[in-house]
């Protein structure tokens, strides 16, 4: 079942996303070929077929998680656009209500 216009607007609305009407139009058109191409692969038979989650064996290698000497403040703050007190200052992304 495709996807309509108020549903991409619904979906926008919760993302809080502003979209112009060429945008709503490509984006339900695009959200639509996705899911027509969703559709395609249910279709296949997939009886027999063994689970995988990676067509290749991975291993991961990793580091010994060992603490190492702290960075001096200073040096930490040295290249911060904005400090205060020896803490980094970053721009309000909350609103208060």
């Amino acid at each position: 079942m495709p996807l309509s216009r108020e549903e991409v607007l619904h979906v926008a609305l919760l993302a809080r996303l502003e979209l112009d009407d060429a945008e709503i139009e490509r984006y339900t058109w695009e959200l639509n070929r996705i899911l027509e191409h969703i559709e395609k692969l249910r279709e296949l038979n997939t009886e027999g077929v063994e689970p995988t989650s990676h067509a290749i064996p991975l291993s991961n290698v990793f580091r010994p998680d060992e603490p190492g000497e702290p960075l001096p403040r200073e040096e930490v703050l040295m290249n911060a656009p904005d400090a205060v007190d020896g803490y980094f200052r970053v721009p309000r992304v909350v609103e208060e209500s």
